[in-house]
C-alpha cells in the first residue's frame, strides 16, 4: 500500500513539475514573442461586452461598434502615452543636463568643507598627514567628476539607444493595433473556434479557470488599490507634518509610483532624501528618511495581509509568492503567482483537481 502512495506521488510530482515547466518556458520564452497579439486579445475581451452592448442599444452592427471602440480606445491611450513620454523627456533632458552643475553647486562644496574639516582636526594631532589628505582629496574631487560626467555620457547613450529601437518598438505596436482591430472584429468566431477544440471536461475546467482568473484579477486590482490608497494618506499626512508645498499631489505621484515591486517609494523617498541632504537641509532629509521608513513598515505588513485575504491565501504564502514571481518575470509574476496560487487552491477546493490534502 505504501510503495502505491509513494508511485502516485512520483507520478503526480513528475506530471505537475512537467506542467509548471512547460508553463515556464511558455511564460518566459514564448509568450514574449507573441505578446502583441496575446495583448491585442485581452484588449478585445474587455471592449466585447461594450461593444456588443452599445450595439444591441443603438441597434448599430456589431463589426462598426467594434472598430470605433478599438479606435477610441487607442486614440485615448496614445494621446495620454504621448503627453507623458512628453513630459518625462523634458524632465529627463533637464535632469541629465543640469547633473554636472548640481555636482560644482552641491556636492563638491560638501566634500570641499568635509575634507577641510577633517584637515582641521588632524592638523594637531600629526601634521604630516596634511599632504597625504590634499592628495586624497584631490584624487576624490577628481573620480567624483569622472563619474559625473560618465554618468551624463551614459545618460544620453541611454538616450540614444532608446531612440535606436524606435523602429522595433514602432512595429509591435502597429502589430497589437493590427491585431486588436482584426480580433475584435470576429471575437465570436475565433472564441468559438478555440473552445470547439476542447473536449467537454476540459471545456468545463477552461470556463472555471478564466472565470475565476478574470474575477481573481479584478479582486488583486482592488487590493493594490487599498494599498495604495493607505500609503496616499500616509504620504499626505507626513508631508503635511513636516510642510511640504503641493503635498497632496506629491504623495498622489508616490503613490501609484509605489505600485512598482523594485523601485516603490523607496526610488523617489531615498533619492530625495539624499539630494537634501546633500543640498544641506538636513532636518527635512530626516524627515523624508523617517517618513520612508514608516510607510515600509506598514506596507510589508499590510501588503501580504490584504493581497492574502482576497485572494484566499495565508499572508506567508502570498509574501512568498509575490517574492518569487518578481524573481522569475518581474511585474508579471508579482501578480501572476499569487493568482496561480489561488488558482490552484480553488480547484482544490472544488474537487477539479487534487494536489492538496
Amino acid at each position: 500500500m505504501n510503495q502505491e502512495k509513494r508511485k502516485a506521488f512520483i507520478v503526480n510530482f513528475l506530471y505537475f513539475g512537467i506542467l509548471a515547466m512547460l508553463a515556464y518556458l511558455a511564460i518566459k520564452y514564448a509568450l514574449p514573442m507573441v505578446m502583441p497579439f496575446a495583448v491585442g486579445f485581452v484588449i478585445a475581451y474587455f471592449l466585447h461586452r461594450p461593444s456588443t452592448f452599445l450595439a444591441k442599444t443603438l441597434h448599430i452592427n456589431r463589426r462598426i461598434v467594434s472598430v470605433l471602440m478599438v479606435l477610441l480606445f487607442f486614440c485615448t491611450v496614445g494621446l495620454l502615452i504621448t503627453l507623458a513620454s512628453i513630459r518625462a523627456f523634458s524632465i529627463s533632458k533637464n535632469l541629465v543636463m543640469n547633473i554636472p552643475v548640481f555636482y560644482r553647486s552641491y556636492v563638491e562644496p560638501v566634500v570641499r568643507d568635509l575634507f577641510t574639516l577633517i584637515e582641521e582636526g588632524t592638523k594637531n594631532l600629526a601634521p604630516s598627514l596634511e599632504s597625504t589628505l590634499n592628495s586624497l582629496f584631490n584624487q576624490v574631487i577628481l573620480t567624483l567628476g569622472d563619474s559625473v560626467t560618465g554618468l551624463s555620457v551614459s545618460a544620453m547613450r541611454w538616450v540614444s539607444g532608446a531612440a535606436s529601437s524606435l523602429p522595433s518598438v514602432l512595429i509591435k505596436h502597429l502589430l497589437l493595433i493590427i491585431s486588436t482591430f482584426f480580433i475584435s472584429l470576429d471575437y465570436d468566431e475565433l472564441t468559438g473556434f478555440c473552445l470547439r477544440q476542447l473536449s467537454g471536461k476540459s471545456g468545463e475546467m477552461f470556463m472555471k479557470i478564466k472565470e475565476y482568473i478574470i474575477g481573481t484579477l479584478f479582486v488583486c486590482i482592488r487590493s493594490y488599490a487599498i494599498i495604495m490608497s493607505i500609503t496616499f494618506v500616509e504620504l499626505s499626512i507626513g508631508f503635511t507634518i513636516i510642510g511640504l508645498d503641493y503635498a497632496l499631489p506629491i504623495a498622489f505621484g508616490i503613490a501609484i509610483f509605489d505600485i512598482l515591486p523594485v523601485l516603490g517609494t523607496g526610488g523617489i523617498m531615498l533619492p530625495w532624501a539624499v539630494i537634501t541632504a546633500v543640498r544641506g537641509d538636513i532636518p527635512l532629509a530626516l524627515s523624508l528618511l523617517a517618513i520612508y521608513v514608516v510607510v515600509t513598515i506598514i506596507r510589508n505588513i499590510i501588503e501580504p495581509k490584504i493581497v492574502g485575504t482576497q485572494l484566499g491565501l495565508h499572508p506567508v504564502v502570498t509574501l512568498v509568492s509575490m517574492f518569487v514571481g518578481t524573481q522569475l518575470f518581474g511585474v508579471l509574476g508579482l501578480f501572476g503567482f499569487p493568482i496561480c496560487l489561488s488558482l490552484l487552491r480553488h480547484l482544490n477546493e472544488t474537487g477539479a483537481i487534487k494536489i492538496f490534502k
